[in-house]
């Protein structure tokens, strides 16, 4: 599972927490930026920390075609072209806000359309959420 945004420091993070907590060594997962920022928004962090889930250790990083390659499901969240697109690849596209200059109260409805859209998305694969 890869999930793209465009600067890896917000939506796709969050995405990555929650499939990670969900699906524990049943499924791996990678995020990535189109174009990378430099740190992961500290309010994002804060609103992960409220589901009880780390991200501090986490850090904007560009995709890259192996990555790619790997992935059997690509989410792409609002980097619109600059997306990769792989022939033979599931991609899917979550119309997200970006949490990007929102307060942690803004913020926190993203957080909850993520976890959503990512225990819909595990149960799609046949991944039980743990």
């Amino acid at each position: 599972m890869l999930f793209l945004c465009v600067h890896n420091a917000g939506r796709s993070q969050m995405a990555l927490g929650f499939f990670t907590r969900l699906a524990g060594r049943r499924a791996l997962g990678w995020s990535g930026g189109t174009e990378p920022g430099e740190l992961i928004n500290p309010a994002v962090v804060e609103v992960m920390h409220e589901r009880g889930i780390d991200i501090t250790g986490e850090f904007p990083e560009p995709w890259t075609s192996e990555i790619v390659q790997a992935a059997d499901v690509v989410v792409t969240m609002g980097c619109g072209d600059a997306c990769p697109v792989s022939p033979g690849k599931r991609y899917l596209d979550w119309d997200l806000d970006d949490p990007d200059g929102k307060t942690i109260e803004q913020i926190r409805p993203i957080r909850d359309d993520i976890e959503r859209r990512v225990r819909a998305l595990l149960a799609d694969i046949g991944v039980p959420a743990g």
